[in-house]
């Protein structure tokens, strides 16, 4: 995965459209059926090719909301990516 959304998100969203590679989903089709938006990993790009950062994190409202995970073999991973766990914008 490259990003991922944590219990701390309130629903708004904000991520979902500004994500260009539409990888987020909303809680309705979150596959693990936690009550936030999901993030799926092998659609996910961080944003690379598209902003300098992953535009999610940017609109987000909920600091620390939207942080790094693994990265996906095979998939586009950002050059400023930090560790696992840690805010994507910080």
């Amino acid at each position: 995965m490259a990003v991922m959304i944590t219990d701390t998100c309130i629903n708004c969203g904000a991520c979902i459209d500004e994500c260009p590679v539409e990888a987020i989903v909303d809680e309705d089709e979150n596959p693990t059926g936690e009550e936030i938006y999901y993030v799926y990993a092998d659609k996910c790009v961080e944003c690379v090719g598209y902003h300098d950062t992953p535009a999610c994190a940017e609109a987000c409202p909920t600091e620390g909301c939207i942080q790094w995970d693994d990265a996906t073999d095979g998939m586009p991973a950002s050059e400023n990516r930090k560790s696992k766990g840690t805010p994507v914008v910080e």
